[in-house]
């Protein structure tokens, strides 16, 4: 199968300690996450760790968000890993990751998501999924810009 990778970047003007607990908890992500809005009766269960690795967030919602889970693999000062399972509207295993780097008095956040899509999805990404997951990203950069420079 094909692989596949998106990423986004944004820069904020916070710490990154105070961009990495917006990330690192997936209570916060309601203040950021642009999948959060699409469905007002989204069903969300969160287990495991508080926060950081052992974290796990689980969703069911209407058909743009689909049902879900993610869990958090590793959290560092640094970097954030966290597994993502879809299971609809269509089942796939991606990886994400966010990576912060201080610059300045600033943090540069960079938003990954990777893995593999059969051929016909690999094509159709490539059209359409790709660039409606830009869109995605920028908007939750932005949003989580927002949330850490309160």
């Amino acid at each position: 199968m094909p692989h596949f990778e998106n990423s986004r970047s944004i820069t904020i003007d916070a710490a990154p300690a105070a961009v990495h607990t917006h990330l690192d908890d997936f209570h916060n992500w309601t203040a950021w996450s642009p999948w959060e809005e699409l469905d007002p009766e989204l069903k969300r269960t969160y287990s495991g760790s508080d926060k950081g690795v052992g974290s796990h967030y689980a969703w069911v919602g209407n058909n743009k968000v689909g049902q879900g889970s993610m869990e958090i693999t590793a959290s560092t000062p640094e970097r954030i890993d966290i597994d993502l399972e879809f299971l609809k509207p269509f089942k796939a295993s991606n990886k994400t990751v966010f990576t912060l780097t201080a610059e300045g008095d600033g943090t540069r956040v960079d938003w990954a998501m990777s893995g593999e899509r059969p051929l016909l999805f690999a094509i159709l990404g490539k059209l359409f999924f790709d660039k409606a997951i830009a869109k995605d990203f920028d908007k939750g950069l932005a949003k989580l810009k927002a949330a850490a420079e309160a």
